[in-house]
C-alpha cells in the first residue's frame, strides 16, 4: 500500500502561557491546518491511501493546563458514537479542528491520522476527575477515507506535559483499512513502555502502526529514526512515524519503516516540513530471523591481557566501557547480570576511538524505566571521557558481531551510520540464551551498533 507521513514545522504560539479566547486559538491552529491540507492534496496526487501527521503539530507546545484550554476540541471517547465531523458538523460544539481534518480525509479519499488536544467534562463523583471538572488529553484521531472518525487514542505515557491528563486506563485503539487490515496507534514516549504499545501489538497481532511523535533526538541510542527502525524490526511491524520539525529543539526524524527497509527523513540543517510517500508491503508472515550457524563463543581465559575498563556517562546512565582498539579483536564487558561480547574487524584503521559499553539498571532521567544495553559506539574524541557523547559522523567501516545474555525478550537492535543514516543487520536473533546482531561492512562509517533491551517488569 502507499503511505505518507508529514514532518511538520509547526507554527508556534509566540506566548504559549498567555490566556487566549477560542477564536485566537483557532486562528493559530488554522495556519497549521492550512499546511496539513496542502500536504494531504500532495500525498493524494502521489497515490497515498493513508497519511500521518505529528504530535503537537496543530497547537504546538509549552502550554499550561489553563492556557491550552482554548485550543482543545471536544471529543467523546466512546466506541458507540458513529460520527462524521465533516458531514455532521453541528453534532457537538468546539469541534472545528476535527471538522477540518475529517473534510481533508473525505475530499481526498484518504485515511488520515492527526494529533490534537481534546477536552471532556467529568463529574466530581468520578475519583479521577481533575479539580477543574474536565479531562484534557493528548489525543490521536483517525479518519477513514469518507471522513468518519474511526478511532481516538489518548496518550498514556506523558512526557512532562502538565497541560494534559493521563487517561484512567490505557487505550488500546485500532482501526481497520481495506488496503492493509488493522492499524494500531500510540504516541511519542509510549514507544518505550509496555503499556499500551507492546500490549496492543501482542494482543491484536498487529502488523501496522501509526505513530505521531514530537521526539527530541538523543544520541547515541535514542535518535528518532534509529529507535523507530529498531521498533519495526523488533516487533516485525510496519511503522508510519511522523515527527515535528524543529531542529533548534533537536526535533527531526520521521519515516515509513518495514522490518527490512525504511524511507526516512532526518535533517538538522534546513527548515520547513517534509512529506515522505512510500509504497510498502502489507506484512502477512513473520520475517524469519536468519540465525548464523556459528555458536556464540563466550570468551575464556585466553584473553589474559584484558583492556582497561573505564566508566563514562551515556544517555545520563553510567556505562561500563572497554576500548575497541586495533584492527580486530574480541572483547567482553559486564555489569550486574549482563555481559556483552564483541568480535570485530576494521576495514582500515582510522584515528577514531570506539568503545564497547554495558548498562544494566534503572534509567532515571526524563522518565524512569529499566534498560539492559550492549552498545558499540564511536566516541566524541580520542580520550575515554568522550565515549557516550553525541556524535553524528564517522568513517570507520567495521565488521562486527555483538551479543549479550539479555534477561528480557524485548530487544531493540540499533544500527546507526554516519550522517544519521540507517543500516540493517545481516543476522540477528537468539542463540544459546544470547541475543546477537551481526553485520559485514556497514555502507557508511559506524556510529552506533547496539542491543537496547527494555526489561518492563523492573520499571
Amino acid at each position: 500500500y502507499v503511505a505518507a507521513v508529514y514532518e511538520h514545522e509547526s507554527i508556534l504560539s509566540p506566548n504559549p502561557t498567555a490566556l487566549l479566547d477560542r477564536q485566537s486559538a483557532l486562528e493559530l491552529m488554522g495556519r497549521n491546518l492550512d499546511i496539513y491540507e496542502q500536504q494531504v492534496v500532495a500525498a493524494a496526487r502521489q497515490g497515498a491511501q493513508i497519511i500521518v501527521f505529528p504530535e503537537d503539530g496543530i497547537h504546538g507546545f509549552n502550554y499550561t493546563r489553563s492556557s491550552i484550554y482554548p485550543y482543545l476540541d471536544f471529543i467523546l471517547h466512546s466506541r458507540s458514537v458513529k460520527w462524521n465531523p465533516c458531514r455532521e458538523p453541528y453534532l457537538f460544539n468546539d469541534t472545528e479542528v476535527l471538522q477540518r481534518l475529517s473534510c481533508m480525509a473525505l475530499r481526498n479519499k484518504m485515511f488520515l491520522v492527526a494529533n490534537l488536544g481534546t477536552k471532556q467534562p467529568c463529574e466530581h463523583t468520578d475519583p479521577h476527575c481533575p479539580s477543574d471538572g474536565r479531562y484534557q488529553f493528548n489525543t490521536n484521531v483517525a479518519f477513514d477515507d469518507d471522513g468518519m472518525l474511526v478511532a481516538t487514542y489518548r496518550k498514556h505515557n506523558l512526557y512532562f506535559e502538565y497541560a494534559f491528563d493521563t487517561p484512567p486506563e490505557p487505550d488500546y485503539k485500532l482501526f481497520d483499512t481495506p488496503f492493509a487490515g488493522k492499524f494500531g496507534m500510540f504516541t511519542c514516549f509510549d514507544i518505550l513502555f509496555f503499556e499500551p504499545a507492546v500490549n496492543l501489538i501482542r494482543q491484536y497481532h498487529l502488523k501496522q502502526v501509526v505513530y505521531p511523535t514530537a521526539w527530541m533526538n538523543q544520541l547515541p541510542l535514542l535518535s528518532a529514526v534509529e529507535f523507530q527502525q529498531a521498533f519495526a524490526t523488533a516487533f516485525n511491524v510496519n511503522i508510519l512515524a511522523a515527527n515535528i520539525h524543529h531542529p533548534t529543539l533537536g526535533m527531526t526524524g520521521s519515516g515509513i519503516y518495514t522490518p527490512v527497509k525504511s524511507f526516512i527523513y532526518h535533517n538538522m540543517e534546513s527548515y520547513g516540513g517534509k512529506l515522505i510517500v512510500a509504497e510498502i508491503p502489507v506484512i502477512t508472515t513473520d520475517y524469519k530471523t536468519n540465525l548464523e550457524k556459528t555458536p556464540c563463543r563466550v570468551l575464556g581465559k585466553e584473553n589474559e591481557h584484558l583492556p582497561a575498563l573505564f566508566y563514562a556517562e551515556m544517555m545520563y546512565d553510567n556505562f561500563t566501557f572497554v576500548p575497541v582498539w586495533g584492527e580486530k579483536g574480541e572483547l567482553q564487558v559486564c555489569a550486574n547480570t549482563l555481559c556483552c561480547y564483541l568480535s570485530y574487524q576494521r576495514a582500515l584503521l582510522t584515528d577514531e576511538l570506539y568503545a564497547l559499553g554495558v548498562f544494566d539498571g534503572l534509567h532515571t532521567v526524563h522518565g524512569t524505566y529499566y534498560v539492559q544495553a550492549c552498545a558499540l559506539v564511536k566516541c566524541g574524541g580520542l580520550s575515554f571521557s568522550t565515549c557516550g557523547q553525541e556524535v553524528t559522523d564517522a568513517t570507520a567501516l567495521i565488521d562486527f558481531k555483538l551479543w549479550g545474555n539479555m534477561s528480557t525478550p524485548y530487544i531493540f537492535p540499533l544500527l546507526l551510520t554516519s550522517g544519521i543514516t540507517l543500516d540493517f543487520a545481516d543476522h540477528m536473533g537468539w542463540k544459546n540464551n544470547h541475543y546477537f546482531i551481526s553485520k559485514n561492512r556497514t555502507s557508511f562509517g559506524l556510529l552506533t551498533a547496539a542491543l537496547y533491551g527494555r526489561w518492563y517488569e523492573k520499571d
